[in-house]
């Protein structure tokens, strides 16, 4: 976690700093801080809090054509002024911001005190520019002293840093992402597109073993030796205006409200149901002959959306099964070259996903990456990838990266199922037709949606339940998750038929018991959200009009008629709209949620 940002131009650096650190807060917000060369040396001004908070404490401008900017999420040391990036040493000549965590700093740190270089924050990345000063005092010039520092690290980093004096920017990744953005004369360093979007779509990920040196006459790629590597450019397809809130009072209204569009993206020129067919152009019939098994492992949403995909999988006579990739290390089951991993990351940088996809590679399991960025981690390392299009996501909570998500891996499921059955799945031309109009649906939906007055009268209960059974479980998960991340209030997301065998004890009239309804075992569903309604629960069913739920229950939040397959995601629609309401009439910070970030980069 934690975001990066570096510059290096024409003009004064401050202010595209700023820019970038506030398109990076997504990623961590717990303190932030720039530095800028000046003519004079390096000058630094940072604090606890919000960028916003860290523009009102500049006081005299800073300026400079070179500098480098952190918002930061916490790992080693509490959000304080103190521990805030970025860290210089004692006289100030090195400035350095890092992402990840350097697993042997508090060898390094007790190395470097007894050599006399005193420390003053927590952090494990003061040690960082406290290293370069020690292989300067040695004698080694700039370049050599960042490359030797970068030799000693153990972990993951994204490292940019800067020598007093030098119109030059110094980077160095292993595990934790970091991108160049280059545009006539300026260039940027950051630890994602956003950052820098609005100044240049022209961008070169870096990989792991990966060190640049960045000044006014370009950028030089190569290795922690110093040899040369080929890094190509890429055009980034995103608009810069998809990473504003535009007319939306948070990014969260503003993404929930692009799902149409996203969804469109998604499927165009994947699906044609005029011929009963799905173009998936990378993964053509044939392409998964050979498959036994397939594992999906992913976290958080992306792991509910891989539930979806699994379900769906097993659904259609395919062995799947989905997991927590921060547990695939302990408890992953065995895997072979008929093995099919599918890792599903939002950003393809997730640490822990990223881990299980390694650790699948090594077992000589076929892997395959469903991520929203290309040129990510996940993309490059997998043996194929399948992009889902969404463009930029900022609000931390996600919203219409798992319906995205979600629709390619039921898209991916049905070719996986053709293949293994040598013929297309039955339900293909019932299927498609209604998944082209699903963008269609959804935006119907929000036209019409009722969440905000369902929001407005819960909003003073104590826990939040969320119920559904087969696709409508991983929904009601989702429910839960969206609720609890960006309300702070209670909520929990179950199996319907689970409520039973223990949550019920927790239900009171003070718990409402949203229960989602996609046509596969609706009446079970009901039956279990009456159980709860007789202890005084009121029921809040997720289903199209005319629906025998809509009588039973004391509250109805209405979906378009539409298959089992994707009701969930309509229903899930509804329920994002019910937490952000929920959030909003509380005064959370929707985009921000506390102690959160979007992209989790570490372990």
């Amino acid at each position: 976690m934690c975001g990066i940002i570096g510059r290096v131009g024409d003009g004064n650096a401050l202010e595209p700093l700023l820019t970038g650190l506030e398109n990076l807060e997504y990623r961590g917000y717990d303190s932030a801080g720039v530095a800028v060369q000046n003519g004079s040396g390096i000058k630094v001004q940072k604090r606890s809090g919000r960028v916003e908070e860290l523009k009102e404490s500049i006081g005299e401008p800073l300026s400079g054509e070179v500098g480098i900017g952190h918002t930061r999420w916490s790992t080693h040391g509490p959000p304080t002024d103190a521990n805030a990036h970025p860290h210089t040493d004692e006289s100030e000549d090195v400035a350095v911001v890092h992402n990840g965590i350097i697993e042997n700093y508090a060898a390094l740190r007790e190395r470097l005190a007894a050599n006399g270089y005193e420390f003053t924050s927590d952090t494990d990345t003061e040690v960082i520019p406290h290293l370069v000063q020690y292989y300067l005092d040695a004698g080694y010039d700039s370049e050599a002293a960042f490359r030797q520092a970068i030799d000693e690290l153990e972990g993951s980093y994204a490292v940019t840093a800067m020598v007093s004096g030098e119109h030059v920017l110094y980077a160095a990744r292993q595990g934790s992402p970091l991108v160049v953005g280059m545009e006539d004369g300026e260039y940027f360093l950051a630890s994602d597109v956003p950052a820098f979007l609005e100044y240049t779509d022209s961008v070169v990920y870096l990989e792991d073993g990966d060190v640049v040196i960045v000044d006014e006459d370009g950028v030089e790629f190569t290795d922690l030796k110093g040899d040369s590597v080929v890094r190509t450019p890429e055009t980034v397809e995103w608009d810069p205006e998809q990473a504003g809130k535009g007319e939306y009072d948070h990014f969260m209204l503003k993404e929930i409200n692009e799902q149409p569009t996203s969804l469109a993206q998604a499927i165009e020129g994947r699906v044609d149901s005029a011929i009963e067919r799905i173009a998936l152009s990378d993964f053509e019939p044939g392409t998964f002959d050979d498959v036994d098994s397939v594992q999906f492992v992913a976290c958080g949403t992306s792991y509910h959306a891989a539930l979806y995909g699994s379900l769906t999988l097993n659904q259609a006579g395919v062995q799947s099964t989905a997991l927590l990739a921060n547990e695939y290390s302990v408890s992953a089951p065995p895997v072979d070259d008929d093995t099919l991993v599918i890792a599903v990351t939002q950003s393809g940088e997730t640490a822990d996903t990223l881990n299980a996809l390694r650790r699948a590679e090594a077992e000589g399991a076929r892997t395959l990456t469903v991520t929203n960025v290309v040129g990510s981690t996940a993309a490059r390392e997998a043996d194929d990838a399948l992009f889902i299009r969404a463009g930029p996501e900022i609000g931390v909570a996600a919203t219409k990266t798992f319906s995205s998500q979600a629709v390619m891996l039921t898209l991916l499921g049905q070719r996986i199922a053709g293949d293994l059955r040598d013929e297309p799945p039955a339900d293909l031309e019932s299927l498609l037709p209604e998944l082209e109009s699903m963008p269609g649906r959804i935006d119907d939906l929000l036209a019409e949606s009722t969440a905000e007055s369902i929001a407005e009268r819960y909003s003073d209960s104590q826990s939040y339940f969320f119920i559904g059974r087969g696709l409508g479980y991983p929904v009601a998960l989702e429910g839960a998750l969206k609720f609890k991340e960006i309300t702070y209030e209670h909520a929990e997301g179950f199996a319907s038929g689970e409520l039973k065998h223990g949550p019920l004890a927790l239900v009171t009239p003070e718990t409402p018991v949203f229960a989602i309804f996609t046509g596969e075992e609706d009446e079970k569903t009901l039956k279990n959200a009456e159980e709860a309604q007789t202890r005084g629960a009121p029921v809040i069913a997720v289903c199209p009009d005319g629906h025998p739920a809509v009588e039973a229950a004391d509250e109805h939040l209405s979906i378009p008629e539409t298959e089992p397959d994707l009701a969930g995601l309509l229903a899930n629609v509804q329920l994002q709209l019910v937490s952000y309401y929920a959030a909003d009439l509380l005064d959370r910070p929707i985009d921000k949620p506390r102690n959160l970030a979007k992209s989790v980069t570490v372990e």
